[in-house]
């Protein structure tokens, strides 16, 4: 027992501050303050929901999760859209967002065109393609530096100082090599959808990322809206390697992926874990069911998660792209991006006042000229002592002295 109440023994019988224990880093001098902890123990978990206390536009969560915020009914509510994309950015799949998914006739109810959130990782990104997204309106996220296996290793072994190398790192070199603005890294995406504990969100907290797109919920009907880390998650953590938080992580908020059920009792948390067997049709249905799902019950925000190689299908690319005409018919779905869907919740507004909505209209964003996506990018070969070999990247800046890595963001070593 601890003279202090306030306080924890560790096995060696030395006393520290409660806090301490299951933060995700060794203070105990035998190692015992993490020993014990997962995420169902946590002698600092985070307190059930507290609708009276959380409120927004700092706060949100809700008893069930399911609820709508400021207490819209679901004709009032906007069926916001989240299509998002993971890893590099290049060749293989500019075309399909360029001239195929983000076209110039593809527009929202309000006029403006329709847009999506990017989680770019490292390897093979032609930088300047994202500094065309971007500029484009479209929202730029961190997927990583290295985008490393083994799955578990992010769950699991990764300590703060690693989330911080990969995630901030990789913020670095967008910024360094694509121009996008630093203030506009809302987010991160882990990968292989491996949840990093409290390891992860502590590095998140400390270093101002807004929000997580890592969590899969478990199959709901209806289906849980985002709210935010203040409180004890509303649902349970069971996909594999989702080692989920325990902590309250105020204002942080968890951008939940609402797994696709396919009718036959299967869930899947991205259409890449569908049966590969599944033809264009079924990948429509499964799309168009799961819609349903959103708009008919509680509008929360349908998200489409996906990957360009998934897009190389040239099948699964004309369903999609059947699937985004087909709901740009309806005057309330809006395709948007992770940062319009937080801007909306802290402030919700009906469906009928959404045109006057300011976060959403189409401004015009002011560049300087060098943050304007160049026509003819420098196409660089760099050394890298770590990887052992020449890497090439695209960018419309100088080219770096060497390939941009773990703890050299810019390329100087």
């Amino acid at each position: 027992m601890c003279a202090n109440e306030t306080h924890l023994g560790c096995a060696d019988g030395r006393c520290l501050p409660a806090e301490y224990f299951c933060d995700g880093s060794f203070d105990c001098d035998d190692l015992s303050d993490e020993a014990w902890c997962d995420v169902t123990n946590d002698p600092n978990s985070a307190e059930p929901c507290d609708p009276n206390m959380c409120l927004l536009p700092d706060c949100f969560c809700t008893n069930t999760g399911k609820e709508i915020p400021g207490n819209l009914v679901p004709n009032q509510t906007p069926q916001m859209i989240t299509l998002t994309f993971n890893g590099a950015v290049n060749h293989e799949n500019w075309d399909i967002y360029n001239k195929h998914l983000f076209t110039s006739d593809r527009k929202n109810p309000n006029g403006c065109p329709i847009k999506a959130t990017f989680f770019v990782s490292h390897p093979y990104t032609n930088y300047r393609h994202v500094q065309k997204l971007w500029n484009d309106g479209h929202e730029i996220a961190v997927h990583s530096i290295t985008h490393s296996g083994p799955e578990e290793w992010w769950a699991r072994n990764a300590t703060v100082e690693d989330w911080f190398d990969e995630m901030v790192g990789q913020a670095n070199i967008i910024n360094r090599f694509g121009k996008v603005w630093m203030e506009d890294f809302r987010g991160l995406r882990v990968p292989y959808l491996s949840v990093g504990w409290n390891r992860q969100f502590v590095m998140m907290q400390e270093f101002g990322f807004v929000y997580d797109a890592t969590i899969v919920a478990p199959p709901s009907d209806p289906p849980y809206w985002p709210y935010t880390h203040d409180y004890k998650m509303p649902h349970e953590c069971t996909e594999k390697y989702q080692y989920c938080p325990t902590r309250s992580y105020a204002g942080l908020w968890q951008m939940v992926i609402n797994p696709l059920l396919d009718g036959k009792n299967n869930s899947y948390a991205t259409p890449e874990h569908c049966d590969f067997t599944l033809t264009g049709d079924d990948i429509y249905g499964i799309l168009l069911n799961n819609f349903k799902r959103h708009y008919l019950k509680n509008r929360a925000p349908f998200g489409i998660h996906l990957s360009g190689t998934w897009l190389r299908n040239s099948h699964y690319l004309a369903a999609l792209k059947r699937f985004i005409i087909e709901l740009l018919r309806l005057p309330d779905v809006y395709f948007v991006t992770y940062k319009e869907v937080i801007e909306w919740m802290k402030r919700p507004t009906p469906v009928l006042q959404l045109k006057k909505f300011q976060p959403w209209q189409c401004k015009d964003r002011r560049f300087r000229e060098n943050e304007i996506a160049c026509s003819k990018p420098r196409t660089c070969k760099l050394p890298s002592k770590v990887l052992e070999h020449d890497k090439y990247m695209i960018t419309c800046v100088d080219c770096p002295k060497s390939y941009p890595w773990i703890r050299n963001e810019f390329g100087f070593d």
